[in-house]
């Protein structure tokens, strides 16, 4: 039954996959288009396993999510760092 298998782990994929999404979904800033929303919070799901908070709560999910509002503006609001020249 290697058909049942593979449609089992689609679906636990799958599953993972909308539970990352609605993990994601509370970091949603209300003045965010669908776009800028879809474009940050794959940003986010592409770097969560890295920036998961550790159990001493040094808070690296919070540079995430800082991260991704500053990406977000350089790429949509075209911001920099270095401020205007």
């Amino acid at each position: 039954m290697v058909g049942g298998e593979a449609a089992a782990a689609v679906e636990e994929l799958v599953s993972g996959v909308r539970q990352a999404a609605d993990f994601a979904e509370q970091f949603r800033s209300y003045s965010e288009s669908e776009k800028q929303w879809k474009a940050r919070m794959e940003f986010i799901l592409r770097h969560l396993p890295d920036y998961r908070d550790p159990p001493d709560g040094s808070g690296r999910l919070d540079q995430l999510l800082s991260l991704s509002m500053v990406w977000a503006n350089h790429l949509f609001l075209g911001c920099s760092p270095r401020g205007p020249e």
